[in-house]
């Protein structure tokens, strides 16, 4: 049977101390690793932003350009619609010209049958 050496014993407190001195390492290295990992993630998140940062400017650039209408595709229909528009005022004067001619023609018959 064995028997806990006293407290007072400078070979008992040198191994308490070593037993004592030996749990804090290990649990220093476990928090070291832990920091580690947690360093890596904070890495691979700022990374992560940073692209994220850059694909969103250049969506920003592009919906500009959009809202100023300067896309090529922008540019053609909006001459195309020009064009369009120029060519369709005269049909208004044109419509009211026929329906002129057709109340004077009107007008005219119902004149001379009478």
């Amino acid at each position: 049977m064995t028997t806990n050496p006293p407290p007072s014993d400078p070979a008992a407190v040198a191994v308490e101390l070593e037993r004592i001195r030996r749990t804090i390492e290990v649990g220093f290295t476990r928090t070291d690793g832990a920091l580690a990992l947690l360093m890596q993630r904070h890495d691979q998140t700022d990374v992560q932003i940073k692209d994220h940062t850059t694909r969103l400017d250049a969506h920003d650039g592009r919906l500009d350009t959009l809202e100023r209408g300067d896309t090529e595709r922008q540019k053609r229909n909006d001459a195309r619609l020009a064009d369009l528009e120029r060519s369709r005022w005269p049909l208004p004067s044109v419509a009211a010209l026929v329906a002129l001619c057709g109340l004077i023609l009107s007008l005219w018959q119902l004149t001379t049958t009478s």
